[in-house]
């Protein structure tokens, strides 16, 4: 039953995506489970936004957005409600996506004991074909709530960038925009019983490096906490730095190869030449070239590094 029901959602999925495409109702700024979109391009569109900023004399405010287990707190009346409303669903296709999001029941084994068989009253499963997709339709009016504060954002299934770009003079008043802005943001979520999670958010001011050192402000406030300011975080399993330099990604990706070699070495005396290879090719190029159209115009010396 397990794979017929894939081959079904996979059928269902494609009809979905073409009717989506075709009434041009998917998200602009959502790069996740659709033809033509990816972490790089979606990394490659905020970063555009950030170097044509910087190139302006302007500084970018980025605020990378937490949710917290965001596919398991889907409301399945509220996901009905819009997909009827904002993607115009007729009531067969309701009745249809109310019998794949609901039914369902968990169990929990421990220490070879079961627990009782209790009901999936809300999520969908991430693991799946057509969920991933319902989650994008479920949280679509995010972007609507942060344009109409005048920032810019893109998304990547539950990942979010939100950022505004301003002038050295006025970071105050760019702080104060994207803080009313996740206000708003937070009061949709709660209602769509989804959480924004302040402590896990992180915010970055991104630039050129004379401008970033004139910047004074550390803290942003992000909520009800106080949020201070990264020189470098992972955006997309991506790292960035302030100096847009790359340098960190770099660090990192050279770090993470250097340790997979470390471990395939050992294992090479009982391998034959094509294994050691189809081994090496698994581990070390798919960190080279992840993302690797963002590297462009970096420095020789961390081109050499990699």
């Amino acid at each position: 039953m397990t794979f017929k029901s894939k081959i079904v959602e996979r059928v269902v999925s494609q009809q979905l995506h073409q009717y989506l495409a075709d009434n041009d109702l998917l998200p602009r700024y959502q790069s996740a489970y659709r033809r033509d979109h990816s972490t790089a391009t979606a990394m490659l569109c905020v970063l555009s936004d950030v170097l044509t900023a910087a190139n302006a004399q302007q500084v970018t405010l980025l605020g990378l957005l937490d949710l917290s287990a965001a596919f398991d707190c889907v409301d399945y009346q509220l996901l009905l409600q819009r997909l009827r409303r904002d993607c115009r669903f007729i009531e067969t296709v309701l009745a249809w996506t109310t019998s794949f999001v609901t039914g369902k029941t968990q169990q929990v084994l421990y220490k070879n004991y079961l627990s009782a068989v209790q009901p999936v009253q809300y999520g969908v499963p991430q693991g799946s074909v057509l969920g991933r997709i319902l989650f994008v339709l479920y949280t679509a009016e995010i972007g609507r709530i942060i344009a109409q504060h005048g920032l810019k954002f893109h998304q990547y299934a539950d990942d979010c960038q939100v950022y505004i770009a301003t002038s050295v003079s006025a970071v105050h008043s760019a702080i104060d925009q994207l803080s009313w802005c996740l206000h708003d943001v937070d009061i949709w979520m709660s209602a769509s019983r989804l959480r924004l999670n302040a402590s896990k958010s992180q915010v970055l001011w991104l630039g050129s490096r004379h401008n970033i050192d004139r910047l004074t402000v550390h803290e942003v406030p992000v909520l009800l906490s106080t949020v201070g300011v990264f020189c470098s975080a992972r955006d997309l399993c991506f790292v960035i730095d302030s100096w847009l330099l790359i340098a960190d990604h770099v660090v990192s990706v050279c770090r993470s190869a250097y340790y997979h070699l470390w471990q395939i070495r050992p294992t090479l005396q009982s391998l034959s030449c094509d294994a050691a290879k189809t081994l090496v090719q698994a581990f070390i190029p798919s960190r080279l070239d992840y993302c690797n159209s963002v590297l462009y115009g970096i420095i020789d010396n961390l081109l050499r590094g990699l």
